[in-house]
């Protein structure tokens, strides 16, 4: 059994339900061979989507490298805007083309399958005149962006770019995971308009890879307490049945229908494909149901 495709929302887009995050490549502890074997092997396992970003160190100039030779065309190829380490911030018109064109230049490619804004703190300068969205409107019109979206965790920002007409994908992180699902509504809301949906961090930043997770410390500044308490519930009551953890998680997101591509990170060839055998391991029913109050109990605040 291979990886289901779905239609991006309005986008003519076929992708498959698990894609490949490109931050992992670009860490400073991966080589560009890593990188590289990494990106190649998500191609041989059907793969199509992978996402990127210049926030993410080497990560662009590694794909461009490893999608020479005819390569880049069997990939949906996305990257975003607003997080050069460079221009952090800027989502001004002239701050969008200069990111766009110093990402399709590092990527060796002509165009973008789709260009995400990422992380703005607010939306007032990315929805103005001249502001983010305008430019992408422009490069798209010109054919060097084929879709925009909007990548950020904020709920309201992506219900905002939705009423506005502004995106054809959105993507949200950490939001639709084992341990919590407030992005439900917002998912809902971009499926009626016919937004696509891309779903990051079903793992939860590694809470939910499998490794027992501490019951005292919180892993970075995006884990509540709370929540790292149900990642230890989860944890025990996989292995109890005997289950992986890994393989559940990503499941829960890429059995979603409304979600159309479901992100998963990835530094090397051998964790892309432990990735991809979680997203096809067969999970009974009985698995599921046992795992269903526990998901769908909301940590506290």
């Amino acid at each position: 059994m291979g990886l289901l495709t779905r239609k991006l929302g309005r986008t003519n887009l076929e992708v498959t339900a698990l894609g490949m995050g490109g931050a992992g490549i670009g860490r400073s502890n991966v080589t560009d061979a890593e990188a590289i074997s990494a990106i190649h092997k998500a191609i041989d396992l059907g793969i199509n989507y992978l996402d990127t970003a210049p926030l993410y160190g080497e990560s662009e100039r590694r794909v461009g490298l490893a999608l020479q030779g005819g390569k880049r065309h069997q990939l949906h190829l996305a990257t975003k805007t607003g997080t050069h380490p460079k221009w952090k911030g800027d989502y001004s018109s002239q701050g969008t083309r200069r990111s766009v064109e110093n990402s399709l230049k590092l990527l060796k490619t002509d165009y973008l399958d789709i260009c995400l804004v990422h992380d703005p703190d607010d939306m007032g300068t990315v929805v103005s005149k001249e502001g983010a969205f305008d430019e992408l409107k422009r490069m798209r019109e010109e054919g060097l962006i084929r879709y925009i979206g909007l990548g950020v965790r904020e709920h309201q920002f992506h219900r905002l770019a939705i009423q506005r007409n502004d995106v054809d994908v959105i993507l949200t992180y950490l939001d639709y995971t084992l341990i919590q699902q407030t992005a439900t509504s917002l998912i809902k809301v971009a499926t009626e308009k016919n937004v696509g949906v891309i779903n990051g961090s079903p793992i939860a930043m590694g809470l939910l890879s499998g490794i027992k997770p501490s019951r005292t410390n919180t892993l970075t500044d995006h884990i509540k307490q709370s929540e790292n308490e149900k990642a230890f519930q989860l944890w025990r009551l996989a292995d109890d049945l005997g289950v992986k953890l890994l393989d559940v998680a990503i499941q829960f997101s890429v059995r979603q229908p409304m979600i159309g591509c479901t992100l998963t990170g990835a530094k090397n060839a051998t964790e892309v494909e432990q990735n991809y055998k979680s997203a096809i391991t067969n999970l009974s029913d009985s698995v599921w149901q046992k795992f269903s109050d526990l998901i769908y109990t909301q940590p506290s605040n």
